[in-house]
């Protein structure tokens, strides 16, 4: 987590430890509901890219889809 922008870090922490929603995540960080999609997106995939190969993991399903 270290790694990650502070941004980043932030909007994955408020999203996925915190589990506040993507509005309430941007309310908090003064940034629009994309700005925050985009922020956990590239953190998440930053996360993943940083794991050894053997300890990869799948992205959970969608909600909604």
């Amino acid at each position: 987590m270290r790694t990650l922008p502070a941004r980043q870090r932030a909007a994955v922490v408020l999203r996925h430890y915190e589990d506040l929603s993507e509005a309430q995540t941007a309310e908090i960080l003064g940034c629009s509901v994309g700005t925050v999609k985009s922020l956990t997106a590239r953190g998440l995939g930053q996360l993943r890219a940083a794991l050894p190969p053997d300890q990869s993991v799948t992205p959970p399903p969608r909600k909604g889809k």
